[in-house]
């Protein structure tokens, strides 16, 4: 157990998912329709989060605020916040449970995706939503992004060298260093590293877009979809890595290839699925491999319900659900 405080695995049941309401119209984020369109995405995650827990949304500005209210106010909390951008897997806490079954969370300091996108308050409003839940934190003084590390919740750790290795985060970090970061932090026993991520990440290889537990000792992965998918040898070698190192390896039909309006390659994945107590936001991009990849997500998951949702307009911004959420474990019954 890292820092005395222990992170359950995502499918554990939980007591809220945080989320942010796209907010900021500029060019940068979500200039235009872009805004409207990635409102609606997020609001069909909310709506179907909901229906198993408590969801709680950020957002910006009066205007926004307002937006959400309207959106999903009957679904959700709409708290008013400054942020910069919506991905609070990356700039929020990581939340656990520690030694005295109190809410306690993981604090890591961001630097904008290895100094790509800096944005206003994207440092401090971990800070906030720490205030708001009231979790006892302990910080580190080190990049690190939630989407960049995926666990099991009993001691196993996934990420990529590409990303957590990458000189734009802690430069001077060997694998070493990591490793030992990654331990008290997580309380990881064993690390298991991949190498890149997605075609055109620009996150630099989050794991949550490529590798996913789904039970201890059992990741998904992807399976190339089409002759002319752009990942297909990454996803060949990802899934013989897995197997290499004793997992049960889960191929789940990749979206393909998938462009942006200006025709550029984009990095669509159905791994960035969210779990939540009742569903899946499983997200998907118009691609004929959608409906399998929700078959496979429901034999996986058979207790949960798995929402299809797409999620174009939002990886426009950079991510999908699971890069906008992030999850308060259920504290244990005195």
């Amino acid at each position: 157990m890292g820092a005395g405080i222990h992170i359950p695995a995502e499918w554990a049941r939980q007591a809220e998912v945080w989320t942010a309401w796209p907010s900021h119209d500029d060019e940068d984020r979500w200039p235009g329709q872009r805004l409207a369109d990635a409102r609606v995405e997020v609001a069909q995650m909310v709506r179907a989060l909901a229906a198993g827990q408590k969801v709680v949304v950020l957002a910006c500005g009066d205007e926004s605020v307002a937006d959400a209210r309207a959106q999903v106010g009957a679904a959700a909390e709409i708290v008013p916040a400054l942020f910069g951008d919506t991905w609070l897997r990356d700039t929020g806490p990581v939340f656990g449970i520690d030694e005295a079954g109190r809410l306690a969370a993981l604090r890591f300091r961001v630097n904008g995706w290895g100094g790509k996108f800096i944005y206003e308050h994207d440092d401090t409003i971990g800070d906030f939503i720490l205030e708001r839940t009231g979790a006892i934190v302990r910080r580190f003084d080190f990049i690190l992004e939630g989407g960049a590390v995926e666990h099991d919740g009993d001691g196993t750790v996934l990420t990529t060298r590409q990303c957590v290795l990458n000189p734009n985060r802690n430069p001077g970090w060997t694998q070493t260093d990591a490793e030992d970061a990654l331990r008290e932090a997580y309380g990881a026993q064993r690390i298991v590293w991949l190498g890149d991520g997605l075609l055109n990440d620009h996150t630099d290889g989050h794991i949550d877009n490529l590798a996913r537990f789904i039970a201890p000792g059992v990741v998904a992965c992807p399976e190339a979809f089409g002759d002319d998918d752009p990942n297909a040898a990454l996803y060949a070698e990802t899934g013989k890595a897995l197997e290499a190192e004793g997992f049960e390896v889960v191929r789940i039909p990749s979206p393909g290839l998938v462009r942006d309006e200006g025709g550029a390659i984009v990095p669509a994945s159905h791994m960035n699925f969210v779990i939540g107590n009742g569903a899946v936001v499983l997200p998907v991009y118009g691609t004929a491999s959608a409906d399998m990849a929700v078959s496979a997500l429901q034999s996986l998951f058979p207790t949960r319900t798995i929402v299809p949702v797409r999620s174009n307009t939002l990886l426009t911004g950079g991510g999908s659900f699971h890069c906008i959420t992030q999850q308060i474990p259920a504290l244990p019954i005195k």
